[in-house]
């Protein structure tokens, strides 16, 4: 299951391994061997790290802004986040 969460500092991304900064978003996600799965080890991408593993998308919203989500269509299990 995808969960977008805001980084408290102490989190680190699973991909290129850098610390993810206060405030900053995240994805925590359940993989195993780098294939998304319903119940596996949960992972966690820093945003860069999202896009180009295709986790997360910019989409075109009312008004023209581009907001990020970590839900998109293609590739994303189906299931509620927690909030």
């Amino acid at each position: 299951m995808r969960q977008g969460c805001i980084s408290l500092g102490e989190t680190q991304c699973h991909e290129c391994h850098r610390t993810i900064a206060h405030s900053e978003r995240f994805l925590a996600i359940d993989e195993e061997d780098g294939v998304e799965v319903a119940n596996g080890k949960i992972v966690h991408y820093c945003v860069e790290c999202a896009l180009r593993k295709g986790y997360a998308e910019y989409k075109d919203e009312a008004k023209g802004e581009k907001v990020l989500t970590f839900f998109t269509k293609t590739g994303a299990l189906t299931g509620t986040a927690r909030l």
